[in-house]
């Protein structure tokens, strides 16, 4: 019972010193530098502690999960932009935008975008769908093969990670594709694709000034 509480732990803390720094530290630039900072390094604390607590079976590197990995999050990059934030108003772009590099500089801008696809996005995929989906089906989560399909716990996992966001038909159409790869292909294709899917969307946020997506 101990070792599954530390393993809950090292699984929840970084996603919830994401969350709290989000809703205690200013919306600017160097918070978001101070959250992204905070959130790696209790997640690299997490990871070691997950490590010990439970050392990860030997799986072997598969280059076809990547790939298909790499493709999704393109994809989902792609209907993120095209689909609108109905039954929100359609965000408008802050002017000035605090991440834009004439009002930041190029540092806190690139740092914001190493955040975003770097720290966040792994974060979120091991919460929700390596923690979150196999604690719906099981309080024993460890116990949970992430590759069995459970139908209930994958809807509450969608819903859950669409309330995160303010664009619930793209969101829940991206939580169902991460969570699809995730429990076919392995929770490394699902991170694969969230992290593609936030850096192609940061690089398009920042040539475009689309900055409403930030």
């Amino acid at each position: 019972m101990e070792q599954n509480r530390k393993a809950m732990l090292a699984y929840i803390l970084p996603f919830a010193v994401w969350m709290g720094l989000m809703f205690s530290l200013p919306t600017d630039a160097p918070s978001y530098a101070i959250r992204s900072a905070a959130t790696l390094a209790v997640g690299i604390a997490c990871f070691v502690l997950g490590r010990r607590i439970a050392p990860p079976a030997a799986s072997r590197f598969r280059l076809s999960a990547l790939a298909l990995g790499l493709l999704a999050g393109a994809a989902v990059c792609a209907f993120w932009i095209a689909l609108p934030a109905w039954p929100f108003p359609e965000p408008t772009a802050p002017d000035p935008s605090p991440y834009a590099p004439n009002v930041c500089g190029w540092p806190l801008t690139v740092a914001k975008l190493i955040g975003s696809a770097f720290v966040i996005a792994p974060v979120e995929e091991v919460f929700f769908r390596s923690f979150l989906y196999r604690w719906l089906i099981c309080r024993d989560f460890r116990s949970v093969p992430l590759a069995r399909f459970d139908l209930s716990a994958f809807l509450w996992t969608v819903l859950l990670f669409t309330l995160e966001h303010d664009r619930p038909v793209a969101a829940a159409l991206t939580g169902v594709i991460y969570g699809l790869l995730a429990i076919r292909f392995g929770l490394g294709a699902a991170i694969t694709a969230h992290v593609t899917t936030n850096l192609l969307l940061g690089l398009h946020v920042i040539y475009h000034n689309a900055w409403q997506f930030w």
